[in-house]
């Protein structure tokens, strides 16, 4: 590819960039197959936990047990989808001084970053994907309630994926100023699966941390997908739900391209 017209057209480095990355990560069938079979594994575990929260609750709750099964088998199928990796050559290569030649690239660090980042996301997520939905759809996953439920759906995934690969590249960013990088990593990944929905599903959580979970950007990264598979977000309130998952997208990736800026200027690489 002509580099003149990468230095002119950002948006075809950047699906240049995931594209290959993306190329590459599909290689890895061994290691997908293994996760599909962790997920499924445990995705009944946690369906068995759930059941025996429902058979002992005296009151309703939100949701029903056979809505709460498929709650789960999406974040089961979807679970690649969550930032809960940093980028393995991304960290080694600053921990070695190899990001200066990410700084040569035809694109601005950040958007070589979150180029990546979608990569890590969606690869990993689609080779997982079909194996753990034939294997639920024997085991309690029901199928969207009609064609709204799977539009709604399709479009809110297209937001999941977004700000889980906004986050995960802020999180990356912080490696700059850090020796391992894992604690801040580890603190947004725990952050991620309690207030994303998926451990508890977020309907479950008390009335008084509702507010609270409609604001962070965690419920954008599963809960929003799974309540528009559900059904559980009407018509009218699509439009918001949409507005929330893109607002801390591009929050997110500005705050980010903000942050590596301040960091690029700060670079010393030492011994070369």
């Amino acid at each position: 590819m002509d580099r003149t017209n990468l230095l002119g057209r950002p948006l075809t480095a950047f699906w240049a960039i995931a594209r290959a990355r993306f190329l590459s990560l599909l290689q890895y069938r061994t290691a997908a197959a293994a996760g599909a079979f962790t997920q499924i594994v445990f995705g009944l575990i946690r369906i068995m936990i759930f059941e025996a929260f429902y058979r002992s609750s005296v009151g309703d709750q939100p949701l029903t047990l056979e809505q709460t099964i498929t709650y789960i088998w999406l974040g089961q199928a979807l679970f690649a989808l969550q930032p809960y990796t940093i980028d393995a050559d991304l960290r080694n290569g600053i921990m070695t001084g190899g990001v200066v030649f990410d700084l040569v690239k035809p694109l601005n660090l950040h958007s070589f970053w979150l180029a990546r980042s979608v990569s890590n996301r969606l690869a990993p997520c689609l080779l997982r994907i079909l194996p753990v939905l034939i294997f639920a759809s024997f085991y309690g996953l029901k199928p969207p309630g009609g064609w709204y439920e799977g539009c709604a759906f399709g479009l809110a995934l297209f937001g999941a994926l977004a700000v889980s690969s906004a986050l995960s590249t802020l999180i990356s960013t912080t490696l700059i100023w850090t020796i391992a990088g894992d604690g801040v990593s580890r603190l947004f990944v725990a952050m991620s699966y309690l207030f994303s929905g998926l451990i508890i599903p977020l309907a479950l959580f008390p009335d008084w941390a509702q507010s609270l979970l409609a604001i962070l950007p965690f419920r954008a990264m599963a809960d929003t997908p799974f309540n528009a598979y559900l059904g559980r977000i009407p018509p009218n309130e699509l439009g918001m739900a949409l507005a929330h998952q893109w607002g801390w997208a591009i929050g997110l990736a500005l705050f980010g391209r903000w942050i590596t800026g301040r960091a690029v200027r700060r670079i010393v690489t030492q011994g070369g």
